[in-house]
């Protein structure tokens, strides 16, 4: 086990939710600045990166946001809070500007990969996000998926999947986020008991977008860890074929 190895594993091995946090600590925001722009770096779907992460500082905006954080401890004792949202509505803004990248570096649309590039994002992202007529859309896709039915083909393409792929690569950044948490020496609890519908009124969203979690941040009491970690045993989740 080299040395990088031996660090992550002790940040993972230490990663735990603290449900209450020192309020007398003043934690330093660009702790919190650089583990956002360690989430945005996270592997997420299409690399389409259809999130926002909205900071929540201020005594101001903290008193009204532990209220819809249902009270929690880790709401009421954070330093900071980070609301996680997904918003699959700017799905055209960034496909536009990973098509705007992609033409830097593949600018003949003819070259095989870059044609498969562009047919992806061009033709496909549309058709899964632009979803104006549900019911015709996903007439289309399963049309597509009986034509391709003796074959492996993708099919959680449909407009009911578009929100769970969202919330997938938002998932993906808050765990990123929470080790760089760690990494820092500092801590974290993933909230999602909460009035999400209050949140978004509070954070003036559209309809379309919608809150996947609250992480607390802060420095971790003794008190804020509720017990020894508890994991089902491997050999209960961890198959090899």
């Amino acid at each position: 086990m080299n040395h990088q190895t031996e660090v992550f594993d002790q940040i993972v091995q230490d990663r735990r939710s603290i449900r209450k946090f020192d309020l007398e600590h003043t934690m330093h925001p660009e702790v919190v600045a650089k583990a956002l722009e360690h989430a945005i770096l996270s592997a997420n779907s299409s690399n389409m990166q259809l999130w926002e992460f909205y900071r929540i500082v201020s005594p101001e905006a903290k008193a009204i946001m532990a209220p819809l954080c249902l009270g929690q401890n880790a709401a009421k004792t954070a330093s900071e809070l980070v609301v996680f949202v997904t918003r699959p509505d700017l799905w055209k803004e960034r496909q536009e500007k990973l098509v705007q990248h992609f033409l830097t570096f593949m600018p003949d649309k003819t070259e095989r990969k870059a044609k498969l590039t562009y047919q992806y994002y061009e033709e496909w992202i549309p058709e899964l996000y632009n979803i104006r007529i549900p019911f015709y859309s996903d007439f289309k896709k399963h049309l597509l998926i009986w034509k391709n039915r003796n074959k492996p083909f993708m099919k959680d393409v449909f407009s009911r999947d578009v929100p769970i792929i969202c919330h997938k690569s938002v998932a993906l950044a808050a765990q990123t986020f929470m080790l760089s948490i760690k990494a820092a020496g500092y801590d974290s609890c993933p909230m999602e008991g909460m009035d999400s519908e209050k949140i978004k009124a509070y954070l003036k969203l559209p309809n379309k977008a919608e809150i996947s979690m609250v992480i607390g941040v802060g420095k971790g009491l003794p008190e804020g860890m509720y017990g020894k970690r508890f994991r089902i045993p491997n050999e209960d989740v961890i198959f090899t074929l």
